[in-house]
């Protein structure tokens, strides 16, 4: 028997602001609200415990210190790179440097709140 990844929960200052990046980034629909205030975002039709993991977005004022030790990438579905990047800039996402030497096949990008996250080359089909 094995694991499999069922959810992402990811801190952050606004949770309604990323639920809403997040969701048009990935075809998300928002799937509930706690009373603390996380917004549980998933896949449409299917929810929580589908192929695709949901992803919650829980509230904390914690700042954040140093780089990520996890991030997420993201492949396009129904497009090329270049106008996925172009979809994502025009969402909010935001170019990032740690230290590429532009030989890269992938872009390096940020969430509104900065969460560091690849937007790589492969297109992969929808699930």
């Amino acid at each position: 028997m094995a694991c499999r990844i069922s959810e992402l929960v990811v801190d952050c200052a606004d949770p309604a602001r990323l639920a809403v990046f997040w969701s048009e980034v990935l075809g998300y629909v928002e799937l509930g609200r706690e009373d603390d205030g996380s917004i549980e975002i998933g896949p449409p039709g299917t929810g929580f415990g589908g192929p695709q993991p949901t992803m919650v977005l829980s509230p904390s004022s914690d700042p954040r210190t140093g780089k990520l030790r996890l991030h997420i990438d993201v492949n396009p579905t129904d497009r090329d790179q270049d106008a996925e990047l172009a979809r994502l800039l025009a969402l909010g996402a935001r170019r990032v440097d740690v230290g590429q030497d532009g030989t890269e096949n992938w872009h390096v990008l940020a969430d509104p709140e900065g969460n560091e996250f690849c937007l790589l080359r492969a297109r992969i089909p929808s699930v």
